[in-house]
């Protein structure tokens, strides 16, 4: 009688399983296993990414695989909730999928007709973390916290926060030109006229004309180099230094990984600042009632999605390595 295939799971350096193939295939199908998972059975010299085996399908039809026998030079190797009881795997009592992958754990069913729980089977042996070149999240989840597939999801005053920190950061870029301005007798009127926005452009460039022009180079150098930045930081992570400040980062809604660069700089930094620097310069109080209609929309929504992440197809979450690393190519 062929044995039943054994297959073990990691995500973050945690290992869960053994699993059948059935069971397996059930988690893919409902996205409690996700692609980018590891897996290991006998058959296989090394842990390898689910998706690579499944040709990123959700369902797995291994081949030429070997009678299944246990390596414990693999599988031993795993992490173990320091409060879990080893008395209670020999018991059978298990810990659920979502406590494993650092979710809230959702309450158990105990009639009958209640779904079997698929972690039963989890493998309790208390030895050292291995490396699975995978990253771990630091930032341990809370019941509060809004979780959606691998990711969760920025707190909504976190966001607020970094649009405030990028906020400061410009007027710390401007403040030269600002101290400059203070010392000269500006006519504010001329701004307050958003039907003659002509004449206030022309008298902001007179203004800027009796500046020193040691000011001048100073701030367009800071401002200058203070956006640049931010484009490196928005390009290469995803992050602005706001977000970085604050653990956040931009995210593809459907992928989890770092948006396309049309998305990211086209959509999320471009387009906004052009909106913004047109709503500002009409009147402040329009802009910032924008900015909170944004985070309206955002607490309000399952997915915390404001007008910026719909106009983009993205996500804000808490930040983690593993969201900047490149899918690997399907060959």
């Amino acid at each position: 009688m062929q044995a039943i295939m054994q297959i073990f799971l990691a995500r973050n350096n945690v290992q869960a399983g053994p699993y059948s193939l059935d069971q397996l295939n059930i988690m893919l199908t409902s996205g409690e296993v996700l692609l980018d998972d590891l897996i290991w059975h006998d058959g296989l010299d090394q842990w390898q990414r689910v998706g690579n085996l499944t040709n990123n399908q959700t369902v797995y039809r291994p081949t030429n695989v070997n009678s299944p026998q246990a390596n414990d030079s693999i599988i031993n190797n795993v992490t173990v909730f320091p409060e879990d009881n080893v008395n209670d795997a020999q018991d059978g009592k298990s810990v659920s999928l979502d406590r494993l992958y650092g979710k809230p754990e959702r309450p158990k069913d105990t009639s009958k007709d209640a779904k079997a729980d698929m972690t039963t089977n989890r493998h309790h042996t208390p030895h050292h973390n291995v490396s699975l070149n995978k990253s771990t999240n630091s930032k341990a989840t809370s019941s509060k916290d809004k979780v959606v597939g691998n990711v969760v999801l920025a707190p909504i005053m976190s966001r607020v926060l970094a649009t405030a920190l990028n906020g400061l950061l410009y007027i710390l870029a401007i403040f030269p030109l600002v101290m400059a301005l203070t010392k000269m007798d500006v006519d504010y009127t001329k701004f307050q006229n958003i039907q003659d926005m002509d004449a206030a452009y022309q008298y902001s460039m007179t203004l800027m004309e009796s500046l020193p022009s040691s000011t001048l180079m100073i701030s367009q150098v800071m401002v200058f180099g203070l956006f640049a930045l931010q484009l490196v930081f928005i390009t290469m992570r995803g992050q602005s230094l706001g977000k970085l400040i604050t653990g956040i980062r931009v995210v593809d809604q459907t992928t989890h990984r770092l948006p396309s660069f049309i998305k990211l700089i086209g959509m999320r930094t471009l387009l906004l600042f052009i909106i913004y620097n047109l709503l500002f310069s009409f009147t402040s109080f329009l802009g910032f009632v924008i900015i909170a209609i944004h985070y309206y929309m955002a607490s309000k929504s399952p997915e915390n999605i404001g007008w910026h992440d719909k106009l983009a197809k993205t996500l804000v979450v808490k930040a983690d390595s593993s969201q900047i690393v490149k899918e690997p190519k399907i060959k």
